[in-house]
């Protein structure tokens, strides 16, 4: 018999931005709640480190500007329990052409939705950012609710919060094994937990994790390079001279996205939104699929768009993306054992939406109606996951 001050109400494996805000939720609602980290943090090993993310409410999707709505109130209130900036208003610049279905289709949600916006002209777009380069007749579109969020002082705020509401962090803990059933057990490197749910937001290692437990999700894991590149002129891209974070739709295959220097001093991030595969345990070994390409394409985009930058990078770090094959997430039970909660695939976008992600898996590992339609999330739309998977 398990004695009670022993077993927790939930274990959430993986303290990046998603097991923060679902451990914050289940600490917020009187749980005992323990979160687990395999590295000693801070780290910059998986996929919610660094200085800055984008912010916005323009997606294509209905579901995901809707989510945004809850997002805000969320980070304005952790900003005000923390007591430091983790938002910074910069509006957001989507720049493609006229015809591309995306940026219509964005313009449309963001009308339906009720959220500010303003659409520019070639002609209007050069007036308003005339150190942006249009080559092609490129017109914007501007989420004026866009900005950016600090990212390493979210993290620690929210480790900060959970630990003064009574939940427990134990870093420098790898999870080796977890045995499903009413306690599920989780052995660590160092000993073994007992919890009444589990809550898995392992990133990168997430498949791992749960392919013991009888499911193969359609996860892959990506390496991405965060490139850094010097302003010709000092500030020239700055929040401090209102210069809106960027996401460029035509200029490559994948988004190239931008944010306003202020991370290293006259270094502006440019980022290209896609990688090559790679095992996460392996993320800083040399491979055989080239980075060049991705980064050539990011030259001809600064040479084009940002001419005021240097047209090389000075700074090249490294991230993880941990993508779904319709890049949305996974927010759902195991099919077999509903006390094993999953939070993955978050494909690159889901920081900014991790106070909500946070919220539903709360729910979902307490078992409280989920605030959203989960429906886009769920593990059964992907067909080729028959019981053969299961």
């Amino acid at each position: 018999m398990t004695a009670q001050k022993d077993l927790w109400d939930a274990i959430v494996i993986g303290a990046g931005i998603q097991g923060c805000f679902t451990a914050y939720h289940l600490a917020k609602h009187g749980k005992r709640v323990l979160l687990l980290e395999q590295f000693f943090l801070p780290h910059s090993r998986g996929s919610s480190h660094g200085q800055s993310r984008i912010i916005r409410k323009a997606y294509p999707e209905d579901f995901y500007t809707q989510m945004m709505d809850e997002c805000y109130q969320m980070w304005a209130q952790l900003q005000h329990e923390a007591g430091t900036q983790l938002h910074r208003p910069t509006e957001l610049l989507l720049l493609g052409m006229k015809e591309n279905p995306e940026l219509k289709t964005i313009q449309d949600t963001l009308s339906r939705q009720g959220v500010e916006h303003q659409y520019l002209s070639s002609e209007e777009l050069k007036k308003r950012f005339p150190n942006i380069g249009i080559t092609r007749g490129e017109v914007g579109l501007v989420d004026k609710t866009g900005g950016v969020l600090y990212a390493d002082k979210a993290l620690r705020a929210l480790q900060n919060a959970i630990c003064q509401m009574g939940g427990t962090i134990c870093d420098g803990e790898k999870v080796v094994k977890i045995r499903p059933g009413l306690p599920a057990v989780v052995k660590t490197t160092s000993k073994c937990y007992q919890a009444k749910s589990l809550v898995i937001t392992a990133g990168p290692w997430t498949k791992d994790l749960l392919s013991p437990l009888g499911i193969e999700l359609p996860l892959q894991v990506l390496r991405i390079n965060v490139c850094y590149w010097r302003e010709r002129v000092p500030e020239s891209y700055s929040v401090s001279q209102a210069f809106p974070c960027l996401l460029g739709l035509d200029m490559a295959p994948h988004h190239i996205y931008a944010i306003p220097s202020g991370e290293y001093q006259g270094l502006m991030k440019v980022c290209y939104h896609d990688g090559n595969k790679v095992d996460p345990d392996k993320r800083d070994c040399p491979t055989a699929s080239s980075d060049t390409p991705h980064i050539q394409m990011l030259r001809h985009f600064v040479r084009d768009h940002l001419p005021d930058l240097n047209p090389e990078p000075d700074i090249m770090e490294r991230c993880m993306y941990t993508n779904t094959p319709d890049k949305h997430f996974i927010l759902d039970c195991h099919p077999k054992y509903d006390n094993i909660v999953i939070g993955a695939g978050f494909s690159g976008h889901g920081f900014k939406l991790a106070p909500v992600v946070g919220k539903i898996l709360c729910e979902l590992s307490i078992k409280l109606t989920p605030s959203y339609d989960l429906t886009p999330f769920r593990i059964s739309r992907f067909s080729g996951l028959g019981k053969a998977h299961l």
